[in-house]
């Protein structure tokens, strides 16, 4: 039985398999009329809750030192290997608030075994699922009143795991440290937009073959950051990579999947081969997709033909989806110095239909015939 933590409990210890849990009260919690101020409109990945999840890992202890405490700075050495080689991952997922009061994780498990898969490929140890998922639940269970109570509120969660080794020889590193925070989030694109637009990058890559483009990684994301700012500056939302070899073929957004509707009412999404994210958002549209019917193709798609598609009709809606942003309609694209805009240039009736219905499963608002619905209290 998992301890019910508030910051206001007495510190406790309890076993997850082999590892022992601390739970550490918070010395000053804030105050409800202060949360309450804070998450009002908290926006996305500014406001933190009061308490984190973390476990170390040494080659002679193994993982130890569970926690469940106040969010406090990491005090690290400047020699740590992540500071230097880069071994660090992350995952992203939410916990929301059910009708009836309760709390939920959407497909927590998949995240885990992500964050696995993550860290085998950044030859880091690999957390063992249970802790993951253990890490995760307990930390909602303490910090559940950070919740925004508005429409599309939820808590964002970012597990992560970083090299603390101190060394300076290229290697993998024997200790690392595995946190869990959270963080209040409302709407992750501003301004309301019905849809957002695409700068399509045909000066960098975000992933190669063989590459860490499959893991999630922070590396990943830097190399991507300065698309995003050139789509930014061109007065786009978003970019969108091509292929590394032919920079030709379409493969994910700076930080999400990407979807195409065509006028036969099939989808088309680029495949998994190890450039591009598993994205566990995309995994659930395309078997809600296909359990209504709908062909889904998980097959390369040309930007050229993107392109000829949009102009001819042929393409009638497209969407990134996420775990941030969950689904978001695509309205424009722009390729060099030519600009097409897809269908309306707003949500089409897919996009809307599998986005309400994905969302209306992670919040316990209609049935969930696939068991992705973690509750946990």
């Amino acid at each position: 039985m998992l301890n019910q933590m508030t910051s206001g409990a007495k510190d406790g210890l309890d076993l997850q398999g082999d590892v022992a849990f601390a739970t550490h009260a918070h010395p000053a919690p804030t105050t409800a009329a202060a949360r309450a101020a804070l998450i009002a409109n908290p926006g996305f990945g500014r406001v933190f809750s009061d308490n984190m999840a973390m476990i170390r890992y040494s080659e002679a202890k193994g993982w130890h030192d569970a926690q469940i405490g106040p969010r406090t700075p990491f005090q690290i050495d400047p020699a740590a290997g992540v500071l230097h080689y880069a071994q660090e991952i992350f995952e992203g997922l939410k916990a929301y608030r059910l009708p009836d009061g309760g709390t939920a994780l959407f497909r927590p498990d998949a995240n885990a075994r992500r964050f696995r898969a993550s860290a085998e490929r950044m030859a880091m140890q690999p957390l063992p699922e249970a802790l993951f998922l253990e890490s995760v639940r307990r930390l909602v269970k303490c910090d559940r009143e950070w919740i925004p109570m508005i429409d599309g509120g939820s808590l964002y969660l970012r597990p992560f795991m970083i090299a603390t080794e101190v060394f300076l020889g290229v290697k993998p590193s024997t200790e690392y440290v595995f946190a869990v925070i959270a963080s209040s989030a409302g709407a992750y694109f501003k301004g309301g937009a019905p849809a957002v637009s695409l700068w399509v990058s045909q000066d960098y890559s975000r992933a190669a073959p063989g590459g860490t483009g499959a893991a999630k990684c922070g590396g990943n994301y830097a190399a991507g950051l300065m698309a995003q700012a050139d789509a930014t500056r061109r007065g786009h939302d978003q970019v969108l990579f091509l292929d590394a070899v032919e920079r030709r073929w379409i493969e994910e957004l700076g930080g999400m999947n990407i979807f195409f509707v065509f006028d036969d009412g099939s989808l088309r999404t680029p495949p998994l081969g190890g450039t591009i994210l598993a994205g566990i958002t995309r995994d659930s549209i395309i078997t809600l997709a296909r359990d209504r019917g709908l062909v889904v193709d998980e097959r390369p798609y040309a930007i050229d033909d993107c392109r000829a598609d949009a102009e001819s009709g042929r393409l009638v809606e497209a969407f990134a989806c996420g775990t941030a942003a969950v689904v978001t309609p695509i309205g424009k694209m722009a390729l060099g110095d030519v600009t097409f805009t897809i269908g309306s240039g707003g949500p089409g009736q897919i996009t809307q239909s599998i986005g309400q219905s994905l969302v209306e499963i992670q919040r316990g608002l209609a049935p969930d015939p696939y068991g992705w619905v973690d509750r946990i209290d």
